[in-house]
């Protein structure tokens, strides 16, 4: 499995998870939270987030990144605030040379869990005995960022193997 960044945006929190390792057996290296301050000049508050993630795409290297799609059911100043904080990040693995791999929710729950539905609490368990933690990450953003990982590792896995017709051949 080729090392995998997970983002999870947002203004305040920004959570990161780097993955590694076999594709049955993926470890978690590295993992993290960018926070920015309310007070903060909203300018200010961006540099920030771009800054401490192209760090964190120095100092880790991935091969693949991946973000949740953006879903919103909150009020539009959150909703203005995430996909801000989004787009600094996006920019950010943008020149490091990655592209961005999305999925949205519904997909993250259904890959790690068989239900789109699954709550917090399951993904978060989930997400602890696929990466042989001894705890649930933390912070939540954290958290949300190794399922993404998580997600697309297992994406990537199924879109590496090959179909084989009944002969042998390759369909």
């Amino acid at each position: 499995m080729p090392k995998v960044l997970g983002v999870d945006p947002g203004m305040h929190e920004t959570g990161w998870a780097v993955l590694d390792g076999e594709p049955s057996s993926p470890r978690l290296t590295a993992s993290g939270v960018i926070r920015t301050a309310p007070a903060t000049p909203l300018p200010l508050r961006l540099k920030a987030i771009h800054a401490q993630l192209a760090e964190v795409l120095r100092a880790h290297a991935p091969q693949s990144c991946a973000m949740e799609e953006m879903f919103f059911t909150t009020i539009a100043t959150s909703v203005r605030s995430t996909l801000q904080a989004r787009g600094v990040a996006v920019l950010a693995v943008a020149q490091a040379g990655l592209g961005v791999h999305e999925y949205n929710p519904k997909t993250v729950k259904l890959a790690l869990t068989g239900s789109g539905r699954a709550e917090k609490a399951q993904m978060q368990t989930v997400v602890q005995k696929a990466l042989g933690l001894k705890e649930i990450l933390r912070p939540n953003d954290v958290a949300d960022a190794a399922a993404i990982a998580l997600c697309h590792a297992r994406a990537g896995r199924v879109k590496a193997m090959t179909l084989l017709d009944s002969w042998g051949t390759r369909a």
